[in-house]
């Protein structure tokens, strides 16, 4: 059947569906009244010519109303009152005209009936047609070409907004308002060329809202080849693209929000060494955007140093399928150094196998300021320990003066032994070692002086605490006696190393002591009395404390007694106790201030004891 006479027959069968429904009872009913008038007009007015005709007019009738079924049984009916007719009025005589007409009667209605039961059943595979077009979701209506609608199934009155009668006869992209992806004469082009068109197209429903649709049409032709209508479905997709278009705003924000914060994000499957890459990743590693990454991509772009380190990572985590972060270097074509951090979750995938979803970010800026920090902190420290040897100038040059002294005097000794009428070689002997022990002493000052001042990069290594401490007493013995302190050390023996900067650590010691020297200053009714305590805490750390008889702490200063430029002295710059506990962060200690139960204040450190095998571990662990 063509889309003609296919869409008239849709047409018909919509429109006679609901006539038929009501008279499928009366029409019968009337039928039988109409053929038995026939039948009497037939035998008293004996005309059969116009009889036959109206019995073929009942017949063709009966399509509209009755089933196939009930077609024949009226035609047999008509047929069987023509031949009573014709027997009542010629008898059993077979010959001449009126027979004759007889037959061409019966030939006429089986005729009628034939074609009127064929008709009727291709009306009812049209009904079938169209109301299974009505069962789906999907919009579908023909149209003419001139693009006015001749059909419109229940799925377009749904999704539109328009009923069936409503559309009928009105032009498609009027009535929808359609937006065209293309200019329409481009898009009838292809359609006449091919025969098919697919797109998106925005329609507007009857109320004015919009409605994305995946449309598809297809061109009808007659038997001549002539086209004749389209036939167009419409898929809703709406909330799809709506979908669509935040996911694509989505990504793209996530794009964006990688770039700014140089964080890249990575996949990778260990069963199928499936590696996958956001563009941001692609970017931080130097690399053009590829469909795959491997391993050896990234331990090629890894800085040799640290090659190892994360190779040892990566064959961990495919083991053991464990979250991992790790930080290294990469090296770039150009020779310069990027230092990323990694980090990454372990989850199972639908077959059970391992999979990682992780990010990488890229912490170079960080990593250079931090060594800008440490190197303006070494800066400040370094002139803060010169102010601070600064200021006790006086106390070493006594301490620098006693062995001079002492080396002048056993010199003059030395002297007059050799000036006798005997020289008593022995007493000379002796005060010869008294000098030289002096001169190594006054050496040992000057050298721990230089080390002190000297403006050096920060040297970690393993060192023994109670031995720095030690070490600075001297540079101290004379300031703590002309305060009229008393100098008490109470060191626990053999304490663990600590991994630090010998001149750093020293630095915190000194400051401490001045610290708790100066608070005990304007104490008149109690000794001055200070203590330094090293121990190992229940953590394993090596813990030291400065301890006076001083002032104290008033409460209301304790949150920002080390901040920059907080100072109690009169001409204090509030710089020593920020500096102390930068040192002791960079060393990754802490440094904290505690009132006593009695009086004065305690300030205390704690530093992490150093085993050269852990450090080893950790370097691998990295």
């Amino acid at each position: 059947m063509s889309c003609g006479r296919q869409k008239g027959t849709i047409a018909m069968a919509q429109m006679l569906s609901p006539l038929a429904s009501v008279s499928s009872i009366l029409f019968p009913v009337a039928a039988g009244l109409l053929a038995i008038g026939i039948f009497a007009v037939d035998t008293l007015v004996l005309r059969p010519d116009a009889t036959a005709a109206l019995y073929v007019v009942v017949v063709l009738l009966s399509v509209n109303f009755l089933h196939w079924r009930g077609v024949l049984f009226l035609s047999l009916g008509c047929a069987a009152l023509a031949i009573l007719g014709y027997l009542l009025q010629h008898g059993p005589s077979y010959a001449g005209d009126p027979f004759v007409r007889l037959l061409v009667s019966l030939l006429a209605i089986g005729t009628t009936a034939f074609l009127a039961v064929k008709n009727q059943a291709g009306a009812a595979v049209s009904r079938e047609r169209a109301d299974l077009l009505d069962l789906t979701h999907d919009t579908i209506f023909v149209r003419d070409m001139e693009d006015k609608i001749t059909y419109w199934n229940l799925g377009a009155a749904e999704r539109y907004g328009w009923q069936s009668h409503q559309a009928i006869g009105q032009v498609a992209h009027q009535l929808m308002r359609t937006v065209f992806p293309a200019p329409l004469e481009e898009i009838n082009t292809e359609l006449l060329r091919t025969g098919r068109w697919e797109g998106e197209l925005v329609h507007a429903r009857r109320d004015g809202r919009p409605l994305v649709v995946a449309s598809r049409w297809s061109l009808q032709r007659d038997d001549g080849g002539r086209p004749v209508a389209i036939l167009e479905t419409n898929n809703d997709i709406t909330e799809r693209k709506r979908a669509e278009d935040a996911l694509r705003r989505s990504e793209a924000f996530l794009t964006e929000a990688q770039r700014l914060s140089h964080t890249g994000s990575f996949g990778w499957s260990v069963a199928t060494g499936e590696i996958i890459w956001s563009d941001e990743t692609f970017r931080i590693f130097g690399y053009d955007k590829a469909p795959s990454v491997t391993v050896d991509m990234i331990v090629q772009r890894t800085h040799p140093d640290d090659r190892a380190a994360v190779r040892q990572t990566v064959d961990r985590a495919a083991r053991d399928g464990k979250d991992f972060s790790h930080e290294y270097r990469l090296l770039m074509p150009d020779g310069s150094v990027r230092h990323v951090h990694a980090v990454a979750h372990a989850t199972k995938g639908a077959s059970e196998d391992v999979e990682f979803v992780g990010a990488v970010t890229d912490v170079t800026a960080t990593r250079r300021a931090e060594e800008a920090l440490r190197q303006s902190q070494a800066e400040l420290a370094h002139v803060s320990r010169v102010t601070t040897l600064g200021e006790l100038t006086a106390s070493i040059a006594h301490e620098v003066n006693q062995p001079l002294a002492a080396i002048v005097t056993n010199g003059e000794v030395g002297l007059q032994w050799l000036d006798r009428e005997v020289p008593d070689l022995a007493e000379v002997r002796e005060a010869l070692h008294d000098m030289i022990s002096n001169g190594r002493r006054a050496g040992e000052i000057i050298h721990r002086l230089r080390a002190l001042s000297k403006r050096t990069e920060t040297q970690k290594v393993g060192l023994d605490i109670n031995h720095a401490i030690r070490e600075v007493i001297p540079l101290m013995h004379q300031e703590v006696l002309s305060r009229g302190v008393s100098l008490r050390l109470e060191l626990a023996p053999a304490l663990p190393a600590v991994l630090g900067d010998r001149v750093q650590l020293q630095q915190v010691i000194i400051n401490l002591i001045v610290n708790g020297v100066e608070a005990m200053a304007p104490i008149t009714d109690r000794s001055h009395e200070l203590v330094i305590r090293s121990q190992l805490d229940d953590a394993g750390q090596v813990l030291v404390a400065v301890e006076d008889a001083g002032v104290g702490i008033d409460p209301g200063n304790v949150r920002q007694l080390f901040d920059p430029f907080f100072t109690t002295k009169p001409s204090g710059m509030g710089m020593g106790l920020s500096i102390c506990r930068s040192i002791m962060e960079n060393h990754g200690g802490k440094l904290w201030a505690s009132r006593n139960a009695g009086p004065g204040a305690t300030f205390q450190f704690a530093l992490q004891s150093h085993h050269p095998e852990e450090r080893h571990c950790d370097q691998d662990r990295r």
